[in-house]
């Protein structure tokens, strides 16, 4: 058995510690940044429900389509387990993707947009989204993507004023 081979174990084991302990050290830095650039929260008075219902209205009526919707809370439920509901909606469109993938390849990480839905202590619920024009801002895609984006922007602030009145 060679050294080398006798210590790369070790080594492994090393790195993924070392690993482990700096990613909650990055998770805590950007959780202090929050809310990001271009989130916008909007307080509705209906319960978690209602919103979830309110929302998937919208979206349809915005002809807009609905590509995943996933609850925690309502999975948490299913197991027996009680916490404050919170959702998220996946919302995009194909014409959209081709736009967008024509201007910047990369930018594709950031489809579909996500609506994010939380149960507030008081029995309300809020709704929050990044607006477009600040998800794909760090993306190269020149006119045509800030186009879109700007164009996405009012459709999703459309959607969120509608889900949540």
């Amino acid at each position: 058995m060679l050294f080398s081979d006798m210590f790369r174990p070790r080594l492994a084991a090393i790195i993924f510690m070392a690993v482990a302990f700096l990613v909650p050290a990055q998770h805590a830095s950007a959780e202090g940044d929050y809310p990001y650039e271009g989130v916008v929260e909007i307080e509705s008075a209906h319960d978690f429900d209602t919103l979830w219902s309110n929302l998937e209205a919208a979206v349809k009526e915005a002809k807009m389509l609905l590509l995943y919707k996933a609850s925690a809370s309502r999975g948490a439920a299913g197991r027996g387990i009680d916490i404050p509901g919170n959702g998220v909606f996946g919302v995009y469109r194909n014409d959209f993707a081709v736009r967008m993938l024509n201007s910047s390849v990369p930018a594709g990480l950031e489809a579909p947009l996500i609506f994010y839905l939380t149960e507030m202590p008081d029995g309300t619920s809020r709704l929050t989204y990044r607006q477009p024009s600040a998800v794909f801002a760090p993306y190269e895609g020149g006119d045509e993507l800030d186009a879109m984006a700007t164009e996405l922007d009012e459709i999703f602030a459309t959607i969120a004023a509608q889900a949540t009145q």
